[in-house]
């Protein structure tokens, strides 16, 4: 085997000079023109990254301070629609109270004209009955009175027992 070797080097040695000449000048133009873009590329790509990454942070720790944010004016709005359905239904329960107390008194008042009516029309209606007693009894009387004095013995026997009955 250390006769292969030795006739490729010897053969070809001039091949493997060359070919690593041409390796190592490609290596020194690779790294002075090409390993600085692509590492300079590579650099900006990792710069890139972080900076998303420190971007999605951030927009994940605003979003959790804007959920935070909602939650606590989700609970406000909620105690403040708490204190007005509360205050609504105070003002309801106040209003129907006021009316409720206005009706009993309206109706009290009602019932109180309704009696001084009735009685005032009770007194008219006693008066216009005393009256129409008071004129048939006079009607009365004196329908009796003409048939009584019609016969002149019947008036002097009704004045001498009235003359009787009045002691003097």
């Amino acid at each position: 085997m250390g006769e292969l070797f030795e006739g490729i080097l010897n053969h070809h040695l001039g091949f493997v000079v060359w070919s690593a000449l041409a390796f190592i000048l490609l290596l020194v133009v690779l790294a002075k023109f090409a390993w600085k873009p692509i590492l300079s590329s590579i650099h900006e790509r990792e710069q890139s990254i972080e900076n998303a990454l420190a971007s999605a942070e951030k927009a994940k720790e605003e979003m959790a301070r804007l959920t935070s944010q909602n939650e606590a004016l989700l609970k406000e709005a909620r105690a403040e629609r708490d204190q007005i359905l509360k205050e609504a239904k105070e003002l309801k329960d106040k209003i129907v109270a006021e009316a409720r107390t206005s009706a009993q008194a309206e109706g009290a008042k009602m019932i109180e004209k309704a009696k001084q009516e009735i009685d005032s029309q009770k007194a008219a209606a006693l008066y216009e009955v005393k009256s129409q007693v008071a004129n048939l009894s006079l009607e009365i009387a004196e329908k009796v009175l003409r048939r009584q004095f019609e016969d002149q013995a019947k008036q002097e026997a009704l004045v001498a027992d009235l003359l009787k009955e009045v002691k003097l």
